[in-house]
């Protein structure tokens, strides 16, 4: 390894090693789903929480953007809220000379750090509303493109579509995220240090250490990981594995699965690939780097039909088969 290389490893472990130390000082426990976070932002994508309300995720996300000194927006998704809410929309004003001309005014979606809170509350026609920003980091309105800045980052929070009040987001949305993460409930311990944290007079407070220039650092620094072939072998066959009319597939995806994962998902496979190979300190991705991300990945890619979902199948457990049963090397 250069001394280049070194110095760019040591440097994204120390920054990521600041970030999480100082998020547990304001959240209980959670460790995987932080780092799973951290992860999406790092691999310049987004990131789906799901679970049930009061669980901590929103404050999961405020802390984020204190930690990483960004501004932060939230939008509470509603089945009343229309796209204009999120985007912006263009009113008419007065000018310091009498006339009226018109002036755009930006939506929340024009923060670095935008919470979309129980997205799934809101009809398919207001989801729609990111695509555009989540994909390219901008919002067309009308003949004009608006830049949303980088570093850009969606966490959106769902509850389980068993709860009243939800609708199942679109496929072109849910692709949009790089991971789909399930925020699991407090164990007995952890539950007794949230009561104490939070009941008490004293509250914690998360600080800002690291820049912006700091964040963006670190996404080119994942970018410039190298892959060797034979992980990149692995990450195609397990992708096109997924789809039931392709080879590599195996009896219950043929059986339970309706769409594979796009090729969003393989990327995805990819980055967190890299990702978590540097904040384990090492310069190479693996196959364990990508079987460890797989789940998160793919569980909102892989589409079950109708059968499977009758059946009380997960998407976690075909990909769970799929990964004991795809051979490592190349095919």
């Amino acid at each position: 390894m250069s001394q280049h290389a070194e110095n760019r490893l040591r440097e994204f472990e120390e920054i990521t090693g600041v970030v999480k130390r100082e998020m547990a000082r304001v959240i209980v426990g959670q460790e995987p789903i932080v780092e799973g976070v951290l992860t999406c932002l790092l691999g310049r994508s987004h990131v789906l929480l799901e679970g049930v309300p009061g669980l901590g995720k929103t404050l999961l996300v405020r802390t984020l953007a204190q930690v990483l000194g960004l501004g932060f927006s939230r939008i509470q998704f509603t089945p009343d809220l229309m796209p204009a809410d999120i985007l912006g929309t263009t009113v008419v004003v007065d000018s310091a000379t009498g006339d009226k001309r018109f002036e755009f005014k930006k939506g929340p979606i024009f923060a670095p750090i935008v919470l979309a809170d129980e997205i799934n509350r809101a009809t398919p026609k207001t989801q729609s509303a990111l695509l555009e920003a989540m994909q390219e980091h901008r919002v067309t309105l009308g003949n004009v493109t608006h830049d949303l800045g980088e570093p850009y980052f969606v966490l959106a929070t769902q509850n389980p579509l068993e709860m009243e009040g939800t609708y199942p987001l679109p496929e072109a949305q849910l692709d949009r995220f790089f991971f789909k993460l399930r925020v699991p409930f407090p164990s007995h311990r952890e539950l007794i240090e949230i009561m104490g944290r939070t009941t008490g007079a004293a509250q914690n407070d998360a600080r800002a250490v690291v820049t912006r220039e700091q964040i963006l650092e670190l996404q080119r620094t994942v970018r410039e990981v190298p892959v060797p072939d034979h992980v990149l072998d692995y990450v195609v066959r397990l992708l096109r594995a997924t789809h039931p009319d392709l080879e590599g597939s195996t009896e219950r995806i043929r059986r339970f699965v309706a769409t594979g994962a796009s090729p969003r998902g393989a990327q995805a496979l990819l980055l967190a690939a890299k990702i978590r190979a540097l904040l384990a300190g090492r310069i190479t991705a693996s196959v364990e780097d990508v079987k460890a991300h797989a789940r998160p990945a793919l569980r909102h890619r892989v589409l079950l039909n109708f059968e499977g979902e009758a059946e009380g199948v997960s998407s976690d457990d075909v990909i769970g088969e799929l990964l004991e049963k795809l051979p490592d090397g190349a095919a």
